[in-house]
C-alpha cells in the first residue's frame, strides 16, 4: 500500500470576490503526497468534488484513483466553500445572518463562480504565478469548466469525470434529458430484479394508507420512498436497493425497523449538507429566469412517474432520481428551518454567469474528459453537445462505468485520462 503523507490548510478569501469589505471565509484543504521527498517535488492537482455542498473525500489510503493521483502529483483536496472543515454553512449558522432575503444573498455567494476564485488564491498563495492540474467529478467538472472559462491561466490541464455541463442548458433542459434517463434504469433493475416489482407496489400501498415515520422523524411518504432511486446511478446501486427491499415488513403488517433505519440512513445523509439541497438547482442558473422547483414541475412531463397512478394501473412504480423536491423541507426536521430560504433561492432572478462560451472555444488548456454513456446524474447529451464547444478537449465516451466510475474504476479512469490528455484533441 502506497504511504501518504497529509498536511492542512487553511486560507482566508473574501465572502465575495468583488467586495472584500463584505466579510471573509475560511476555506480548508488538506494536502496529499506519496511519502518521500519525490512527492514533494512533484507538481500540484487540484480535486474537486461532486455535490454542491459535499466536503472532499477523506483519505484513507486504499483509493485508487488517489493512490494514481499522488504517483503524477502533489494533490490538494479542496473543502470547497461551506462544506467540511471550510466555513459552514447550515441551518444554525444561516439563522445568524437575518432575514430571508439576506440568507439566500450569502447563499449565492457558494455557486461555482465563488469556488474558483477562492482556487485562484490557493494556488497563488501555494505557488505564486505557476499555474496547476485541476480534476473535477461531477460537480467538480462543472466548477472545471467555470475555471476554464474565467481563470485558464490558472490552469496546466484539466480532467473532468462525469461532470461536463451543458453551457447554455437551464435547470428545466437538465431535468427534461434526466427523467428519461432514469426511468431507463428502473427499467433495468426490473429486469434484473422482478421480483421487485410487487415488493415496491406492497411497499408503495402501504406508505398510501398508513403515516409512516422514520427513526430521524421525517415521514416516509410515497415520493420520499421513490427518492431512493438515486441509488440506481451507482456501479452497485440497484443491487444495494434490492437487498434494501428483500425483507421490508414485520409480519406482513408493519414494516421492520430495520428495514426503516436503512431507509433513513439513505435519505437523511444529506441533511448534514444543505447546500446541496439549497443550491442543486441554482447549478444551472445563469440567467434572470427562476429555476422555480424545476425538478417538480418537469416531474409532470413525465406521468409514469406518478406513483398513485401506477398503483390505481398495476404497473410499476418508478424510483426517482438526482431531483430535489420543495416537499423535502417540509418532511426532514433538519431541512425545515431552511424552507424559506430555498423557496426563496427557487425565485431568484439575479444570477452570475457560470460560462464563457467564447473563452471555451479558444481554449489552449489541455482538457481530457470522461463522458459515462449511461450517466444518471449528468445528462449525457448535454455532456457532447459541451465537449464540441470547448477547443483543445479529448472526449473520452464509456459505457463502461457508471457515474462513480473515478472512485468505482481503482484508479483505471485517472489512468485513462492522463494518457489521453497526450492525444490530440478528438472523440475516443
Amino acid at each position: 500500500m502506497t504511504s501518504l503523507v497529509l498536511a492542512d490548510h487553511t486560507f482566508v478569501v473574501p465572502l465575495d470576490h468583488d467586495d472584500p469589505d463584505a466579510g471573509q471565509i475560511e476555506v480548508y484543504a488538506r494536502e496529499v503526497r506519496a511519502a518521500g521527498k519525490a512527492g514533494e517535488g512533484r507538481p500540484w492537482l487540484l480535486f474537486l468534488n461532486g455535490g454542491p455542498g459535499f466536503s472532499a473525500p477523506r483519505p484513507l489510503g486504499n483509493e485508487g484513483w488517489l493512490i494514481r493521483a499522488v504517483a503524477s502529483y502533489r494533490v490538494l483536496l479542496l473543502d470547497q466553500r461551506g462544506t467540511g472543515r471550510s466555513t459552514p454553512v447550515n441551518r444554525h449558522t444561516l439563522s445568524r445572518l437575518g432575514s430571508t432575503a439576506q440568507q439566500a444573498d450569502y447563499l449565492a455567494h457558494f455557486r461555482a463562480d465563488a469556488i474558483v476564485r477562492d482556487a485562484e488564491v490557493i494556488r497563488r498563495t501555494l505557488i505564486h504565478d505557476e499555474p496547476w492540474t485541476v480534476l473535477g467529478q461531477s460537480f467538480g467538472g462543472y466548477c472545471t469548466t467555470t475555471y476554464l472559462s474565467f481563470a485558464p491561466q490558472g490552469l496546466r490541464q484539466a480532467f473532468i469525470t462525469g461532470g461536463l455541463p451543458g453551457l447554455h442548458a437551464g435547470a428545466d433542459d437538465a431535468y427534461r434529458a434526466l427523467y428519461p434517463t432514469v426511468a431507463a434504469k428502473n427499467a433495468e433493475h426490473y429486469e434484473r430484479y422482478p421480483e421487485d416489482i410487487e415488493r415496491v407496489r406492497q411497499i408503495a400501498r402501504h406508505l398510501r394508507d398508513h403515516d409512516v415515520r422514520l427513526p430521524s422523524g421525517q415521514q416516509l411518504t410515497i415520493e420520499a420512498f421513490q427518492s431512493l432511486g438515486n441509488l440506481l446511478g451507482a456501479a452497485t446501486g440497484s443491487r444495494q436497493l434490492h437487498y434494501l427491499l428483500e425483507n421490508p415488513f414485520t409480519g406482513g403488517t408493519h414494516l421492520s425497523d430495520a428495514f426503516l433505519l436503512q431507509i433513513d440512513t439513505q435519505l437523511s445523509w444529506a441533511s448534514a449538507n444543505p447546500l446541496y439541497f439549497l443550491l442543486h438547482e441554482a447549478t444551472y442558473a445563469q440567467t434572470d429566469a427562476p429555476t422555480g422547483w424545476s425538478a417538480q414541475r418537469t416531474r409532470t412531463e413525465f406521468p409514469q412517474f406518478d406513483a398513485t397512478a401506477a398503483l390505481e394501473a398495476s404497473t410499476p412504480i418508478l424510483f426517482t432520481g438526482e431531483m430535489i423536491y420543495p416537499w423535502l423541507f417540509d418532511n426532514d426536521p433538519l431541512l425545515r428551518p431552511l424552507r424559506d430560504v430555498a423557496n426563496r433561492l427557487a425565485d431568484r432572478r439575479t444570477w452570475t454567469p457560470l460560462y464563457d462560451v467564447p473563452q471555451l472555444a479558444a481554449n489552449t488548456v489541455p482538457i481530457a474528459a470522461a463522458v459515462y454513456a449511461n450517466d444518471m446524474y449528468v445528462a449525457r447529451d448535454l455532456s457532447l453537445d459541451t465537449a464540441q464547444m470547448i477547443c483543445d478537449l479529448r472526449l473520452w465516451l464509456t459505457d463502461e462505468y457508471e457515474h462513480d466510475g473515478l472512485r468505482a474504476s481503482n484508479g483505471a479512469v485517472l489512468d485513462r485520462l492522463l494518457s489521453i490528455v497526450q492525444q490530440e484533441p478528438k472523440a475516443t
